[in-house]
């Protein structure tokens, strides 16, 4: 399985919309772009998912940008990458589009399945509001 450039660009764009948004402030795509290293346009396709997938909302204007829809402690990583990813699973194997025509005689599904299912589970024991607090003390902000 290889997460694309997509999906790991949503989760640090979802990290640092969660470590530099208040209440009342949202982060603009230009600042995300900066500190993260992620060219503005990519970046607005990404964000313009993350929207669409109900995680973060925006706000036009002068002070405008981006914040989470609801708190990061709500957030599971696994629920970004699935958002974000064509597919979650370790081969497309797992989604039907086997080297058979008929999957189920696939001598190896089992496996792939399982494996699918144990990264899924892990993704999904990972909440954004841990990942911003780590962010956070490698960074030394409060």
């Amino acid at each position: 399985m290889k997460i694309s450039t997509k999906g790991r660009y949503g989760l640090k764009a979802m990290i640092d919309i969660a470590v530099y948004s208040s209440e009342n402030e949202y982060v603009s795509l230009k600042s995300i772009s900066q500190r993260q290293n992620i060219s503005e346009a990519y970046l607005e396709q990404i964000i313009s998912s993350l929207k669409k997938g109900g995680l973060v909302v925006s706000s036009r204007g002068a002070s405008g940008g981006y914040m989470l829809k609801t708190d990061a402690s709500e957030i599971r990583v696994g629920e970004i990458l699935r958002l974000l990813e064509d597919t979650f699973k370790v081969v497309k194997c797992s989604d039907n589009s086997c080297c058979t025509e008929d999957c189920n005689g696939c001598i190896s599904k089992g496996v792939w399945d399982k494996l699918s299912q144990s990264v899924n589970e892990a993704a999904n024991s990972i909440f954004l509001s841990e990942l911003v607090e780590e962010y956070k003390q490698k960074n030394n902000l409060k």
